[in-house]
Order: structure tokens, then sequence, then C-alpha cells
């Protein structure tokens, strides 16, 4: 599927917890307005699971391209794609509350329910004994700063971009990025330009372009913003 090249702003690739939304984690009501509006492709880049994106795409009325699950599972033109080891994450998973360690999310773990190919794991979580229970899964381990997730390694939001852009026939170098965490690092370095949250972790505000003097969406929309301006001015 080819996309409108009159578009006037660019695509953007746009990570969810601590860019669209606020500190506490609720989807800022902006959101709406500024997505509907946009007249370029938008894509949905989540560590959440596959669901989450699908959902919220549907509920701002946006097309579904997303990227869930870090890279894990790539939604663009209808047709759904999934990279990791999920049987692997979920033997090591087990593995780790076998040795005393907890997910975290209580008795109904809508965290994990839907996941198709890592695992996330609470914060709370025993960080060294995960990390220990990967290693002997050949696995990796992210913190996102929302959660640990337990996955494949080599599969990135990043890797994630370039497999919607193929789909859609975009040049990955023509997308905005903007996130705030760590397994936002690989789509900043695939993008056109990148944008970092004040409210970024130290490794995305590194791999960015620039860092945004406002957190959460308020930075994100500073970044809409300043663009609409600039491509109608």
């Amino acid at each position: 599927m080819s996309t409108d090249a009159d578009a006037t702003v660019p695509p953007l690739v746009l990570d969810i917890d601590g860019t669209l939304t606020d500190a506490p984690g609720r989807l800022d009501p902006r959101v709406s307005v500024y997505l509907q509006s946009w007249d370029a492709p938008i894509v949905l880049a989540t560590g959440k699971s596959f669901p989450y994106p699908v959902a919220l795409c549907h509920f701002l009325g946006i097309e579904q391209t997303v990227i869930a699950e870090n890279g894990g599972v790539v939604l663009a033109d209808e047709t759904v794609s999934y990279q990791g080891d999920s049987e692997r994450a979920q033997a090591a998973a087990s593995v780790f509350e076998e040795r005393g360690g907890d997910l975290g999310w209580g008795g109904f773990d809508d965290v994990n329910k839907w996941r198709e190919t890592e695992i996330a794991v609470d914060l709370s979580a025993d960080e060294e004994l995960l990390r220990e229970v990967a290693a002997e899964f050949d696995l990796t381990v992210i913190d996102t700063g929302y959660a640990y997730h337990l996955k494949t390694p080599g599969v990135e939001k990043g890797d994630g971009l370039k497999a919607v852009c193929e789909t859609l026939e975009l040049d990955p170098d023509s997308f905005v990025a903007i996130g705030d965490s760590e397994n936002d690092v690989s789509t900043f370095a695939v993008a056109g330009r990148s944008y970092a949250v004040k409210n970024a972790d130290d490794a995305a505000q590194r791999a960015a372009d620039e860092v945004l003097e406002n957190s959460y969406f308020d930075g994100t929309a500073s970044v809409l913003d300043r663009i609409e301006n600039s491509e109608t001015s």
C-alpha cells in the first residue's frame, strides 16, 4: 500500500507510555486531536502486548499500523508478522518463578495475557535473578521504565519500523520518532529525526537527535506543533 506523496507533514513513529501519556500513565486527552488531524502515516510503537496499540488506533480513529512488544509483533496494511521466540520466553518465566521470582502482576495478569512474543515483569521483581535466568535461555532483559521485558535478542522496535516501511513503501528516513526509553533507541537509529521527551531515560536521551524541554505528551505536542508550523509557514 503506497501512501499520499503530497502529505505536508512527515510520517510519525510514536511510543505510547511516557510519550502519549501523563506521568501516572493516562492517555493525554489531546492525543486524539493531534493524531486524527495528522496528514501522514502514524505508527504506534510500544512495549505493550499487541491488542493495546491496535485498540488505541481503533478508538483514536487512525489507521491500525503498530509495532508491539518491542518489535515482536508488527501490523501494517492489514498484515501481521511475528518475531521472537515466545516459547523460550515462557519457559524462562516459568523457571524464574520456580526459583522464587514473581512476575508481579497479581491474580489477573492483563500485562501478559495477550502477549505473543515476550514476557513482561514488574519492576519490583528480582532483577538479578531475572537476568540470570534470561542468560541461561539466551534471552535479553530491557528496562523500559514501566517493566522488564524478557525477550529474544535482536528483536527491536527499529526492525519493526523497517518492516512497516517495506510494507507501506515508505522511506524510514522520512519518519519523525518520539519516545522516552531504552526500547526506543533502535527506532531513533532508523528514523530520520528523533526526539526524546524530557522524562526519557539516559539511553533514549543519548540516542535522540534532540532532548525536549517538556515531559510526557507536553513534549510530544511541542514537536508536532513545531513541525506543523514549519511546514505551513
